[in-house]
């Protein structure tokens, strides 16, 4: 058993490994070096909802694409053209088009004018200002980096940037103000030979700002003079508005390689360590408590049992047969030998959901450590969600191969739903679900809501890869020899005693669910807030503890359930080691709304529908997750513990 030391240690090498990788990048995404006076693309992305100013709550989840009519942003002079992105990508909202600003390469550009003077009319005054109010960002992509604000942590006082930057702010009297100048920073790094200077963008900074009056100039320009009051959008008249931008360039001794490291800033890490710690402390006692509880008491028992079946019991008088009885009595996980390996209530259910589970696992484990290794470089954008998309449609194959081999070792013959089954109603609901999601999200006009053609590539690569290859899983896992247990099961089931106390179903399943959901809680505090306000969230080395600490979490309690359900003479044990360890997914949608009730504060419904619909749906997949963990966990021990012993 290891020590907390040697924990901590492990825990501090992988999570500064996440750090490390930041200078690794892909094959394939190479720097792009500029001339001086050379145009650098500046990118649109959509306007995406943040923190209010004035409490500091999240009040949307819809986002809008840049070019909404509502906003009035100047357009390209032959109109805004898309810009070529990934599959997860689109799916995760980003909507990149091309823009009318023009940056040149170490040139400064003061207070220029990005088109002519534009009306807001009341309508659109009052959809930005509640907008405004709402905390919108602002999203711009220049040389594949975000243009972000300049922000200093308040508990280690260092800088970093911050994705986005605001669409306006509230003044002192709590009024929305509208931003319409952009000071534009570009940090950039000079390389190449002294004869021959080449230059690489290294940072983005847009410091926004409201000004209502302008002096126009020749050329384009305008002066923009200096403080003068906001602009303030009237809700019931016309306001004309007019967009300028300043561009400005500084030299930087950050390399490109490190680019990322300054927009990619751990929150409150001692609040991580902490949690890490105490969750690793956490999972060596449990793990420690199950240890001596089992071997202890299996050893007892087993070696009980196999001395008593060396006795002849033609030969014993009546106080030996009494210490048999007595011991008999005394362990009643062998009186079930007979019953523990019988197939299970709804055999295909279960060997779908585990099946589908495993699945998810893989996937699930091969992505983190990719991102662990800095093979999902957030310089690749959508680059993660593409490869969980194409992981888990590799990986339909072990999902096909778990379920059969499952279904058979359970004496199923329904072998034909079983392979139809197994690669359509899990990811078929989580679909359906994802769909009707979506279709909310396109009445509302967001840009978040994912476009018809992106739903059909998805249901080809489902059907065209995933579900052939589970077919192929499934047909291989019912060519192989069922699992069968040391034991022969009685034709005849034996009838099982009510369970009291805590081996009652709801308390029982309550208790294992929330032992692996306290190893991982405090992280998905962070992976939340990441997710719905639209930050980066990068702590691929905490997030790895974590996974193998709820791994090893939802495998000990769980055995530790089943024996003591085995002990109680209970042998249906198979639904409630699935249900008990996948209880975690239970909890973590308790936990979404609790974050619901603390951090959001949504004014619609259709708002609240879309939070709950998809924490239902990360849920609802967790609690197969993890369920699948601790059912397989308990197959293991169930085998294991029977094949120990010796029965007639």
């Amino acid at each position: 058993m290891w020590s907390t030391g040697r924990l901590t240690l492990l825990a501090s090498l992988l999570a500064s490994s996440a750090s490390l990788t930041s200078a690794f990048y892909l094959p394939g995404v190479a720097p792009t070096s500029y001339d001086e006076g050379q145009i650098v693309p500046l990118y649109v992305n959509h306007l995406t909802p943040g923190v209010a100013q004035q409490d500091s709550q999240l009040h949307s989840v819809f986002s809008y694409d840049y070019y909404h009519p509502a906003f009035h942003f100047c357009r390209p002079k032959d109109g805004p053209k898309d810009v070529r992105e990934s599959l997860g990508s689109i799916i995760f909202g980003d909507r990149i088009r091309t823009s009318p600003f023009e940056l040149h390469m170490a040139k400064n550009e003061t207070c220029k004018r990005v088109c002519e003077e534009v009306k807001f009319d009341a309508r659109s005054g009052k959809f930005t200002n509640r907008r405004i109010q709402q905390g919108y960002n602002i999203n711009w992509l220049v040389d594949g980096l975000p243009a972000a604000q300049r922000n200093l942590d308040a508990m280690t006082k260092t800088e970093f940037y911050s994705p986005g930057f605001a669409l306006g702010e509230l003044d002192d009297d709590g009024k929305p103000v509208l931003n319409n100048h952009f000071n534009i920073v570009v940090e950039y790094h000079r390389v190449g030979l002294p004869s021959k200077n080449k230059y690489r963008v290294v940072g983005v900074l847009v410091q926004p700002e409201s000004r209502r009056d302008f002096k126009m100039l020749d050329g384009g320009k305008a002066d923009c003079g200096e403080g003068g009051p906001p602009l303030i959008l009237s809700e019931e008249d016309e306001t004309p508005v007019t967009w300028t931008y300043s561009v400005y360039w500084r030299e930087s001794d950050t390399a490109w390689a490190t680019r990322w490291d300054k927009y990619l800033h751990v929150y409150d890490p001692k609040i991580h360590w902490f949690s890490l710690i105490n969750s690793a402390v956490f999972v060596v006692f449990l793990v420690g408590m199950v240890s001596v509880i089992l071997l202890r008491a299996l050893r007892k028992d087993i070696a009980r049992y196999n001395r008593l079946d060396a006795i002849n019991l033609d030969d014993l008088d009546g106080t030996s047969a009494a210490v048999e009885d007595g011991i008999q009595e005394d362990s009643g996980w062998k009186l079930v030998h007979g019953d523990v390996f019988r197939c299970p209530r709804y055999p295909l259910l279960l060997s779908v959901l585990v099946g589908n589970g495993a699945q998810i696992f893989v996937m699930t484990g091969v992505t983190v450590a990719f991102a662990l290794l800095g093979l999902l470089s957030p310089a690749n954008r959508g680059f993660l969600g593409t490869a969980i998309l194409i992981l888990y449609t590799l990986f339909g194959f072990i999902g096909g191969y778990v379920s059969a081999r499952t279904y058979k070792s359970f004496g199923g013959e329904a072998w034909k739903r079983n392979i139809v089954l197994t690669p359509l109603l899990i990811p078929g609901t989580v679909f359906c679900v994802f769909f009707l999601l979506n279709l909310f999200v396109w009445a509302k006009g967001s840009s978040g809501a994912v476009p018809f053609t992106t739903m059909l590539v998805l249901v080809l690569i489902w059907f065209i890869i995933s579900v052939p290859l589970s077919v192929a899983g499934s047909w291989v896992g019912f060519k192989q020899r069922s699992i069968e247990g040391p034991t022969k099961t009685n034709q005849i089931p034996r009838q099982i005693p009510p369970m009291t106390g805590t081996l009652r179903t709801i308390p029982s399943l309550l208790l294992t669910g929330i032992l692996p959901f306290g190893a991982i809680f405090v992280e998905l505090y962070f992976i939340m807030n990441s997710l719905w306000t639209n930050k980066i969230y990068y702590m691929f080395g905490f997030l790895f503890l974590c996974y193998g600490l709820m791994i090893i979490t939802s495998a000990a309690t769980t055995v530790l359930l089943v024996y003591f359900l085995l002990c109680a003479e209970n042998y249906r044990w198979h639904w409630r080691a699935f249900a008990g360890a996948g209880m975690t997914g239970f909890y973590v949608f308790i936990n979404a709304l609790i974050f619901w009730a603390t951090r959001v504060s949504f004014g619609g419904f259709t708002g609240a529908i879309l939070y709950i619909g998809y924490s239902a749906l990360i849920a609802f997949l967790v609690f197969i997750l993890t369920g699948t963990i601790g059912f397989f966990a308990s197959w293991a021990f169930v085998q294991r513990i029977y094949g120990s012993i010796k029965v007639d």
